[in-house]
């Protein structure tokens, strides 16, 4: 089965699937080049998502369910088998819910069956893949609908169609507030060490004809107290319970920033992200990696004798810094409640 879609409606593909082989658009090499890998081995997709190649919580779930489908392809009959490429998949990265996520309805697929099925769990895979996209178009308006027109918008990290599996949920939000004149000025982060925001970011508002300025995290404050910016709009890779949020480092101080200016902090992520049996952020786990990214943003290749580094990819933003949270069911406010937008 391919899949087949219509980016003028469904965004960008950064992820497609043939049937057989999963297409990756190598986003460590944005936007200086545009290379796609082909891959059709579970060992590969894992090593994509951990390395970075695919990112963004929404796409790596979807790069996930088709992954399984692959790997059960490999696999044949061998249940036992591709039930250990899975939990080897869902180890991929920690923090992202969405990854667990989809391994877990891949499993179901093979609980309700009793027996390993590749043409199923493909199905499955693609309802997943459309749900998503759909998703996206739902959040986009409901999220716009509740900004001002003429407002000023500031973004972290990347949440488009390179973050998920159509146009995006937090920056679908803005190209939609832009569309509808809601959305005036777009601000980007930087987003270090990995620099989505002025590399992936910066590339898919270029790409759709939106006027947009890059800053580093620290003139934030100061673009913050200039007036300039309304909103701050950012998605997440899990949402607790309780509201509290995880993304991408750098979020919480965002977030502290915008309550101390009187700039409202919006969130949007597919209801998936959520995770109920999460009572809040404090039980959410927070990848760490190598510390040697720090240096590499610098242009240092290797690290430097002597040098450490604490290089924490996600942070938690309480709840109650969060003024909504936009998913396909609708906008919530505080107190959270899931349930009840």
């Amino acid at each position: 089965m391919t899949t087949v879609f219509d980016e003028s409606s469904d965004g960008f593909q950064a992820v497609r699937f043939d049937g057989k082989r999963l297409e990756l658009i190598d986003q460590r090499l944005l936007p200086q080049e545009e290379r796609w890998l082909r891959i059709d081995q579970i060992d590969a997709v894992i090593a994509a998502i951990a390395d970075l190649v695919v990112r963004g919580a929404p796409a790596i779930g979807v790069t996930a369910a088709y992954g399984a489908v692959m790997a059960a392809r490999a696999r044949g009959d061998d249940l036992r088998g591709w039930l250990t490429d899975m939990q080897r998949l869902e180890q991929a990265r920690p923090t992202a819910v969405n990854l667990a996520w989809a391994v877990a309805r891949m499993r179901e697929v093979t609980v309700r069956l009793g027996r390993l099925d590749s043409d199923a769990l493909a199905d499955e895979a693609y309802r997943m893949h459309r749900a998503d996209i759909e998703a996206n178009r739902t959040m986009a308006k409901a999220g716009s609908a509740v900004i001002d027109p003429g407002s000023g918008v500031l973004t972290h990290c990347n949440t488009g169609s390179l973050a998920t599996g159509g146009i995006g949920t937090a920056l679908g939000v803005v190209l939609e507030g832009v569309r509808s004149g809601r959305v005036e000025r777009v601000y980007a982060d930087e987003t270090r060490p990995w620099l989505q925001g002025s590399r992936l970011t910066a590339w898919e508002l270029a790409r759709a004809g939106v006027e947009f300025q890059v800053l580093v995290e620290g003139a934030a404050a100061a673009l913050m107290a200039s007036g300039k910016v309304d909103w701050v709009i950012t998605g997440a890779d899990r949402i607790a319970a309780n509201g509290d949020v995880a993304n991408k480092i750098g979020t919480y101080a965002l977030a502290v920033l915008a309550r101390h200016h009187g700039v409202k902090m919006m969130v949007v992520a597919p209801s998936s992200t959520v995770d109920p049996a999460m009572a809040s952020g404090q039980g959410i786990e927070i990848e760490q990696r190598d510390s040697a990214e720090i240096w590499r943003a610098a242009g240092i290749e290797s690290v430097p004798s002597g040098f450490a580094a604490w290089n924490p990819v996600f942070d938690i933003t309480p709840a109650e810094l969060v003024d909504c949270i936009v998913t396909e069911n609708g906008v919530f406010y505080p107190d959270y409640d899931f349930s009840q937008p």
